[in-house]
């Protein structure tokens, strides 16, 4: 045991027999280390702005813009995220989230039968673009936060898309509206915008298809249709790449999507689950160290040096410090365990008996601490999922207890449940794949599906089967589309 953990801390004086007690290492420090850990509340993450659009200029290879920050100080996504991946309950559900929104992955289905396509022109496709590792980039940016920019690239001759990429959310940016000739955010800025990291000279500035008709955006910006404004075809641009923006409603005209599990940030369930983390830890650091005192005789210092024949003052000095760390390594060294402390002692005038060193425990080293709000730690991890929208017994939201056992079939309903609230998310996720189809000309035999997993009963004698999530929309794709 390291003597930097523990330290002998004089706490009196009776007589001449000086008290001492064995105390964590810099505990004089305590308050403020307790006021460091506890931090501040995670409403803070949140700046309330009363409605108003902040607006940032910049300028990419000469071009002005302007555009609107994601928070207040542009750092918004950032702690949402870090304050998420710092909760052992919530990582895990946004964990549980984009997995069960993944599903089977993105699919390029036949029409006639919903089943995968062996179209070899599209089979390469997926392929060159790892469209499963794309589509669960923009699982991730969903569920953190409702919004994904999936930018689609053409080839030379602007025929075909031939490349699909998705864009870190938490590093584009939107421009501002007003500032541009249509009224419409007509770019998305795509960087790194952390403080201490922003370069303008690395920012990407790419131009944002129509929300609403990226597809007819596309082609009439290719020459392919006439603009519906002017009634004339443009001149086919010569840019090649471009975003789409798919984004889950929300109430409220905001640039930026506020997603419904950031109610946790403004609610005292985040913040109560993460002290009492920390008043556990802090009760079990300070409670499962030996509390003992130990009463040495005054002399005794003295008599150790003399019994040496130590004299010189410094050395006498290091010697008594020696002797105390040797107390505690007695006490505390699990090797010295039924060994014994041997002190002399003498018998005053009055007959009574005084010793030198005098070890007492003070507490009760069979009781175990840390345990007085486990009930409280079960409450906060099951509002927590609430939040997020996953059951605790599908995560386990309270490790190590297990007092919510439902039964296999509680367990696939809830399941089955869960992937049927994500038909939303895959719906609106799939914009940039019917524009893909519709624009390289397989909409007609082709379309996209996410397959749901349905688990089975055992009667099946089968673990699990593939759900389209199409299969009862058969001849109705058209109006999907």
């Amino acid at each position: 045991m390291s003597d930097k953990e523990l330290e002998l801390a004089k706490i009196g004086k009776e007589g001449r027999v000086e008290k001492w007690r064995l105390v964590p290492s810099g505990i004089g420090n305590a308050a403020n280390s307790l006021t460091t850990e506890f931090g501040s509340n995670t409403s803070e993450v949140f700046d309330e702005d009363g409605g108003r659009v902040n607006v940032i200029p910049i300028t990419v290879n000469g071009v002005p813009y302007q555009y609107v920050p994601f928070g207040v100080d542009n750092m918004l996504p950032y702690k949402v995220k870090d304050t998420l991946l710092d909760n052992m309950v919530t990582a895990q559900c946004q964990a549980y989230n984009i997995m069960t929104c993944y599903g089977q992955g993105i699919r390029f289905v036949n029409r006639e039968d919903f089943k995968d396509t062996d179209n070899r022109e599209i089979l390469d496709f997926c392929l060159r673009n790892s469209l499963h590792e794309c589509f669960l980039e923009q699982c991730t940016d969903m569920k953190f936060y409702y919004f994904s920019v999936t930018c689609v690239i053409l080839s030379r001759d602007g025929k075909k898309i031939v490349n699909v990429r998705n864009k870190d959310a938490s590093f584009c940016r939107f421009e501002y509206a007003p500032s541009t000739k249509s009224g419409n955010i007509e770019h998305v800025f795509f960087g790194d915008f952390r403080i201490g990291h922003f370069d303008e000279q690395k920012i990407e500035v790419i131009p944002l298809l129509d929300f609403w008709d990226p597809l007819g955006d596309l082609e009439v910006r290719m020459g392919l249709r006439p603009d519906p404004e002017t009634g004339l075809f443009r001149f086919p641009t010569g840019q090649r790449k471009f975003a789409i923006l798919s984004r889950m409603p929300t109430p409220g005209l905001q640039y930026y999507p506020m997603p419904y599990y950031t109610s946790v940030f403004r609610d005292a369930w985040l913040d109560i689950y993460r002290l009492i983390g920390i008043s556990k830890r802090f009760m079990i650091k300070n409670t499962s160290a030996p509390r003992i005192q130990i009463e040495v005789h005054e002399d005794y210092w003295d008599n150790v040096c003399d019994n040496e024949m130590i004299s010189d003052p410094d050395k006498r000095k290091e010697r008594k410090e020696k002797e105390k760390r040797d107390i505690i390594e007695f006490v505390c060294g699990v090797e010295n365990a039924g060994k014994a402390l041997v002190s002399g002692y003498y018998i005053d005038p009055n007959g009574k008996e005084n010793r030198m060193v005098r070890v007492s425990t003070i507490t009760d080293g069979s009781k175990k601490e840390g345990g007085n709000w486990s009930d409280d730690m079960q409450e906060a991890a099951n509002a927590l999922c609430f939040a997020f929208g996953v059951h605790p017994n599908l995560v386990g939201a309270t490790p190590g207890k297990s007092q919510m056992n439902n039964s296999g079939s509680d367990k696939r309903e809830l399941f089955t449940l869960k992937q049927a609230v994500e038909k939303a998310f895959h719906d609106v996720m799939a914009k940039p794949y019917h524009v893909i189809l519709h624009y390289n000309g397989w909409s007609e035999k082709y379309t996209v599906d996410v397959p749901m997993i349905q688990l089975t009963t055992l009667d099946e004698n089968k673990d699990s089967e593939v759900v389209s999530g199409q299969a009862n929309k058969k001849g109705s794709e058209d109006g999907d589309d």
